[in-house]
C-alpha cells in the first residue's frame, strides 16, 4: 500500500530530524564550549556540513543497516514503523533529560525489537548485531585513544607558544576541525535512516531484485539530518562541552579531530557506530591529558549507563508499539 510506504518514510525522515537535533550537541558542543562560535553560527555551520556529507563516503552503513540486522524475511513495513518509533520515543526521553545517547544504537534497537516480537530471534543476523555491540566498547576507547595522542601531539609541538597566541590559532583551527567532525557526524548518522528507508522500498517490491540506495533518499536523508542540527539541543551541549571536562581551543581541535577520523574511517569501513560514543570519549581523552581527576568521572558513568540501556531500551518500546499495532499493520 503505497500511502503507507510514504508514511514510514515520513516517520522514517522525522527520525533522521530528531537525530540531528539530539546529536546537535555532540557537532557544537565543544566549538561553543570554546567560544569559538557562538550557538547559532555552530548549529548552520555543522548543518550545512553534515548535509554536505551527502556527496562524501558513499552508502556502506546504509547497506549493513538495510540488510545487517534484520533477514529480508523478517522486514515488513509494521516491523520498520515500530523501529523508529521506539527509537524516537528513546532519543525524546534522553534528550529530555540531558543524555547524550546514540540515536544510531536506538535505531537498531529498535529495529531488532519489532522483527524478534514478530518473527522470534532467529530472525536477528546476529555476527552483525555482535559486531555493532562490540563497537559500543570500541569507538568511545578509540576516540579517547586518539582524543589523548592528539592533544598529547599538539602540546608537544606548542611547548614553546604562549597560551593566548595558541588560542588565538586554534579558534580557526577548530573551525576546520569542526567541520571534519560534523562531515563524519553526516556520514555515518543519515546512512542509517538511508539503511530502513531502502529496506523498506526493498521489501516492498520498489527496488526490483537489486538492493541499493536511491539518491534521492540519500539527499532527502542528509536533508533531514541537516535541519534536525540546526534546531539544535542545548540540554545536552552542557553536558558534553561543560560538564564532563573543561575545554580550550587547542583541546576542542584535540576531539573534534580525533572524533572525525574514526566516524570517517568506520563509515568506509560500513560499521554504524555511535558519534555521541566517539565524541565523548575523545573528550575524555583530551580532559585525561591534564590529569585523569580533570574528567567528571561521575557523569561519564551517568553517560555509559544511558548508552548501555539505548539498545534494550528502544527495543521494548519498538515491541510494545508493535503488540499494540500488529494487527491493523502486519
Amino acid at each position: 500500500m503505497l500511502e503507507l510506504v510514504i508514511l514510514i518514510i515520513i516517520v522514517a525522515l522525522l527520525f533522521d530530524y530528531f537525530n540531528g537535533f539530539h546529536d546537535a550537541a555532540n557537532s557544537i558542543a565543544t566549538v561553543v564550549s570554546t567560544r569559538v562560535l557562538t550557538p547559532k553560527l555552530a548549529v548552520v555551520w555543522a548543518a550545512w556540513w553534515n548535509f554536505a556529507a551527502a556527496f562524501g563516503f558513499g552508502v556502506s552503513v546504509a547497506t549493513t543497516v538495510g540488510k545487517g540486522i534484520v533477514e529480508p524475511s523478517g522486514v515488513t513495513q509494521g516491523v520498520i514503523l515500530s523501529g523508529l518509533v521506539g527509537a524516537i520515543a528513546w532519543d525524546i526521553i534522553t534528550w529530555y533529560y540531558g543524555l547524550p545517547t546514540s540515536s544510531s544504537h536506538a535505531l537498531i534497537g529498535g529495529f531488532i525489537g519489532s522483527a524478534v516480537t514478530r518473527s522470534g530471534i532467529g530472525v536477528i543476523l546476529l555476527d552483525n548485531v555482535y559486531k555493532v555491540l562490540i563497537f559500543i566498547v570500541i569507538s568511545p576507547l578509540l576516540g579517547a585513544v586518539l582524543g589523548f595522542a592528539t592533544m598529547a601531539l599538539v602540546a608537544f609541538v606548542l611547548r614553546k607558544t604562549s597560551l593566548g597566541k595558541a588560542n588565538t590559532v586554534f579558534k580557526r583551527l577548530q573551525l576546520v576541525s569542526a567541520a571534519s567532525y560534523s562531515f563524519g557526524h553526516g556520514t555515518n548518522d543519515a546512512q542509517k535512516t538511508m539503511g530502513i528507508i531502502t529496506a523498506l522500498l526493498f521489501t516492498s517490491g520498489y527496488l526490483g531484485d537489486t538492493f541499493y540506495v536511491p539518491f534521492w533518499v540519500i539527499l532527502a536523508a542528509h536533508a533531514a539530518i541537516g535541519l534536525g542540527t540546526l534546531s539544535g539541543g542545548w540540554r545536552i551541549v552542557k553536558t558534553m562541552g561543560m560538564r564532563l571536562t573543561r575545554l580550550t581551543p587547542v583541546g576542542g581541535f584535540s576531539a573534534e579531530t580525533a572524533a572525525a577520523a574514526t566516524l570517517v574511517g568506520t563509515a568506509i569501513g560500513g560499521i554504524p557506530v555511535s558519534t555521541t560514543h566517539t565524541i565523548a570519549g575523545a573528550i575524555m581523552g583530551v580532559g585525561s591529558t591534564r590529569r585523569l581527576s580533570a574528567v567528571r568521572w561521575g557523569i561519564a558513568r551517568r553517560i555509559v549507563w544511558a548508552w548501555i540501556l539505548t539498545i534494550p531500551g528502544s527495543a521494548l518500546i519498538a515491541a510494545a508499539f508493535y503488540l499494540l499495532t500488529g494487527t491493523f499493520i502486519p
